[in-house]
């Protein structure tokens, strides 16, 4: 196993060099980045103090008029500012290098988790990451936990009523939760409990109360609790249908093996049969796929509900900086969300192994 293990971290190495090289090589295409934003904005100001903060004078004299000309064809509107100007904007935003020279030391940076400083915050861009964290993790982990404990207890119970009315109708709910983007039951719960058009019952934004720091132990669990509930609750509505699913039918093969219908000609009660026998074998692939449905959650499922619910996290600042082209943050939330990809898709398989000691990826090719 720990040669199974050594062989795949290895093989982290090459594929995030490769994500990176891909994210880097398109953010090289992209249109409007910093460098064409800063100019549009500049255009619109005083000529003076575009002189001023270039340093080397707002008009262009005859012998600057083909460098003029070389940075007019590579950004638009930049017809009227000093070439040198243009060179110190690219020298600010790190554009002043040669492509490979700046992936080679992004590559440098990145090995030591130095990730730099966001273009328009100017904050280090782990502090940012640092700060947006806690939204982050209160909304995936929550959701991921209750999403587990809906879904397994429901998804074995329609599998022991296979074919009933009971599996029929929560088939329905469950699809008609699925179908449903969690945006829209994230509306409908402003509407019916934030004071919308129904009750006021709880906050419509923030994580926290703005007398949190000032609140006790107690009453600052309770301010949080207060908080997540409803944005928790979108999640959560339209996100245990996969698992339901995925646990009642893992129940269902396992339930018409041979083993099990040797443990019911022995005697034993069908509660025994479930939980003692095919409880274990059945959850293999729910429980080992945990850590990746977390990561999920974690990182992707939360954007349009922290919008909704003006809240600060990390899919509202990924999103904001793509838009913003504020590329230290984008590249580093790239690297991030990549290497613990491939460091949770590990953790799966030796979570199979845990549960299951029977399952050897030592002998197989990785």
């Amino acid at each position: 196993m720990l040669a199974y293990v050594v062989r795949r971290l290895l093989l982290m190495i090459p594929t995030i060099l490769g994500i990176m090289a891909v994210s880097f090589a398109i953010v090289q295409f992209v249109p409007g980045g910093p460098v064409e934003r800063a100019i549009a904005q500049l255009q619109g100001a005083d000529q003076s103090s575009t002189a001023g903060f270039g340093g080397g004078g707002g008009q262009i004299g005859a012998g600057g008029s083909q460098a003029a000309g070389d940075i007019a064809s590579r950004y638009r509107g930049s017809q009227g500012l000093d070439p040198k100007f243009i060179k110190e904007l690219e020298k600010q935003y790190g554009f002043d290098k040669p492509a490979l020279d700046r992936f080679l030391i992004l590559v440098r940076d990145y090995a030591t988790f130095n990730f730099g400083k966001s273009y328009y915050r100017d904050t280090p861009v782990l502090m940012l990451i640092a700060e947006k964290l806690p939204v982050s993790i209160s909304l995936g982990l929550w959701m991921t936990l209750l999403s587990y404990a809906i879904s397994i207890p429901l998804g074995i119970r329609k599998a022991v009523k296979d074919g009933t009315r009971f599996d029929t109708a929560t088939s329905a709910i469950v699809i008609f939760g699925y179908a449903i983007p969690n945006f829209l039951f994230a509306v409908l719960l402003i509407v019916l409990f934030c004071g919308g058009s129904f009750w006021q019952i709880f906050p419509l934004r923030g994580l926290t109360s703005d007398n949190f720091a000032d609140l006790d132990l107690a009453h600052k669990v309770l301010d949080y609790l207060w908080h997540i509930t409803l944005p928790v609750t979108a999640l959560v509505l339209g996100s245990f249908a996969t698992t339901t699913l995925l646990t009642k039918n893992s129940f269902l093969d396992e339930i018409k093996k041979n083993y099990v219908q040797t443990a019911r000609m022995k005697g034993l009660s069908e509660r025994s049969v479930l939980y003692g026998h095919v409880f274990r074998n059945a959850m293999l692939i729910v429980i080992a796929g945990f850590p990746g449905a977390f990561l999920a959650a974690f990182f992707t499922g939360s954007l349009l509900i922290e919008q909704v619910f003006s809240l600060d996290g990390l899919g509202y600042l990924s999103y904001d900086s793509l838009i913003q082209r504020d590329y230290p943050v984008v590249l580093a939330n790239l690297y991030i969300f990549a290497l613990l990809g491939l460091v949770v898709n590990l953790i799966s398989d030796l979570t199979y192994t845990w549960i299951d000691p029977r399952i050897d990826f030592e002998t197989r090719e990785v």
